[in-house]
């Protein structure tokens, strides 16, 4: 009993360090979490208590590996943070809590290298595109979705009623929703994080403290932006399967019902499958726009391809046109410019939504020559 408590005290001298209610000379600190660590190790064994702690403090070790800039070494960390947190989860919900958080943060850093300097998707349509994941980055991405989605489950199973376990699940829905995302499963990443908003909601209207407020609040912020981004990814049946099941919320609509229109969707199908009036879409066309980011370029003799400068490659804001009439028009008037290649040249026409990036991601592509395997549009 003595030497559980001996330990016991050094993890709440531990606690004070990290939360920066105690200071600690330079090293120091690291050397009192490896001494933690071993010191929790043999009672782990058998109390739940100091298997948790065990899990949460090489939770710890693995975060500041992380931030060191040793992934692999966090890998391994938060590998047997898992295996001891796990064992614990069971036996206290706050130890269940410890866990599903160290799971969320195996996801993180599995799937690092799958987001850019602004944790977005470096890949959003997965491999669909020009370029992709290498296969161990997407099954580091593939690992990450799976433990993020055990995190979930594992806050889903506590009690709904306890804020905490509210605001946990609906940041744990957040992180599925970016896993992902950065796999390409884009309509999943939506719904998920439409669930997490809802539940943002819920902890805004229950007249939360500040700080829990001021969260919300900024993760409603986050799921809005990367919503709004995602949407533009979606085919009309997945737009439409979503707001069959209840993930399409009204204020989407207008730029759900734009998505489809920039994909060639005719008005009647768009007011049909999402269960919207005539009026409504037609009014949600004319008020709402979207931009046109295009690129022409043209094959040289070396193989080359080459932008033949402005106006071949801009953006314009639209209304209510498709991004194959924007290419048309494109087309049109480069025919008739003294950069066209003639019959005999290779060239091609790309134009995306909002911003210019991978060519899958384009809403209009064409490559027009001679023998180019998609023919030259009338």
């Amino acid at each position: 009993m003595g030497q559980r408590e001996a330990v016991l005290r050094l993890d709440r001298q531990w606690a004070r360090i990290r939360s920066g209610a105690a200071q600690a000379e330079p090293g120091e600190d690291d050397r009192l979490l490896a001494e933690l660590i071993g010191a929790l190790r043999e009672p782990a064994r058998t109390d739940a208590e100091c298997a948790a702690r065990l899990g949460l403090r090489l939770g710890d070790l693995a975060a500041r590996r992380f931030a060191a800039g040793d992934r692999a070494g966090a890998l391994s960390a938060v590998e047997e943070a898992l295996r001891h947190a796990g064992d614990a989860a069971g036996h206290d919900p706050e130890y269940a809590r410890w866990y599903a958080r160290a799971l969320i943060n195996q996801g993180v850093w599995l799937a690092w290298p799958l987001s850019d300097a602004d944790r977005l998707p470096r890949y959003p349509l997965g491999s669909a595109g020009e370029t992709g994941p290498s296969p161990m980055e997407r099954a580091a991405g593939e690992r990450a979705r799976d433990v993020t989605r055990a995190a979930v489950e594992v806050w889903a199973a506590l009690d709904r009623d306890d804020p905490v376990n509210r605001r946990g699940l609906a940041q744990a829905e957040v992180f599925l929703g970016d896993r992902l995302a950065e796999l390409g499963s884009t309509e999943d990443a939506v719904a998920w994080a439409v669930d997490a908003e809802a539940g943002f909601r819920r902890i805004l209207r229950s007249a939360p403290g500040p700080e829990e407020a001021e969260e919300a609040e900024a993760a409603l912020d986050h799921i809005g932006r990367q919503v709004e981004l995602r949407l533009r990814h979606l085919t009309f049946d997945s737009l439409a399967r979503l707001r069959a099941g209840g993930r399409l919320p009204d204020r989407l609509l207008p730029l759900a019902v734009v998505a489809a229109r920039v994909q060639g969707a005719p008005e009647p199908e768009i007011a049909a499958r999402l269960g919207l009036g005539a009026e409504q879409v037609a009014t949600m066309l004319e008020v709402t726009p979207w931009t046109a980011v295009w690129r022409v370029e043209v094959r040289g003799a070396d193989g080359l391809w080459t932008v033949p400068g402005q106006p071949w490659h801009g953006a314009s804001e639209v209304r209510d046109r498709t991004a194959e009439e924007v290419a048309t028009e494109l087309i049109r008037g480069f025919r008739a410019s003294a950069r066209y290649p003639g019959e005999e040249g290779f060239w091609r026409v790309r134009v995306w939504w909002h911003e210019e990036g991978d060519p899958a991601a384009a809403k209009f592509r064409l490559v027009i020559g001679p023998d180019a395997p998609l023919g030259t549009p009338s």
